[in-house]
């Protein structure tokens, strides 16, 4: 039987190399408490058994969403390599030691960024934005930038991941694997 985050870390590493643009990118589904779904772009920051991490501003359309139904899809397309990998399960915060750790490796615009955006309000003007920013910068100068209060880090705890490589034909390979009690269960998927 195949290690799921095994197979994962080899396909990752080849499109690390292969992707000209962030090989990180997934895109991150989600479903607010009504059920209405919405999708984005995110960048995973972090990954192993325990999940896939990436960050964001608490305060946002997406934390919300994600904090009130904490159940998310995530999907991996590279099509260089003709594959995608989707990834189910749960959602859950990081600890803020992870978070504090992550963001000391923001560089110093990205991290007044975060002190700067009300994420995913309406902004009246672009100017406003920038203004915040210089606001940010003036506050902050001479020292360094602690991690925003409302801005950290989500896992997706997979409990479904699915490995799918374009074929001839459109005879394509769909690997699923399933979250057990015990370990995960590896199965196919009819194209």
């Amino acid at each position: 039987m195949t290690n799921p985050f095994v197979l994962f870390d080899e396909w990752y590493a080849q499109a690390r190399e292969t992707e000209v643009n962030d090989s990180n990118a997934m895109a991150l589904a989600t479903a607010d408490a009504a059920g209405r779904p919405s999708v984005r772009m995110v960048l995973l920051k972090g990954h192993g058994a325990q999940g896939f991490i990436f960050y964001t501003n608490f305060e946002g359309r997406k934390a919300g969403e994600l904090l009130a139904n904490p159940h998310a899809a995530l999907l991996f397309h590279w099509k260089s390599l003709r594959r995608q990998i989707r990834i189910e399960g749960p959602v859950e915060p990081v600890d803020d030691a992870i978070a504090d750790a992550y963001f000391a490796t923001r560089s110093r615009d990205s991290q007044l960024g975060a002190w700067a955006s009300d994420q995913s309000r309406p902004l009246p003007s672009r100017q406003l934005f920038l203004d915040r920013f210089e606001e940010a910068r003036a506050r902050f100068d001479g020292q360094p930038v602690p991690r925003p209060p409302h801005w950290s880090g989500l896992r997706v705890i997979p409990h479904t991941i699915e490995f799918w490589q374009d074929r001839e034909y459109r005879l394509h390979e769909r690997r699923l694997f399933t979250r057990t009690d015990t370990g995960w269960d590896e199965g196919m998927l009819y194209p």
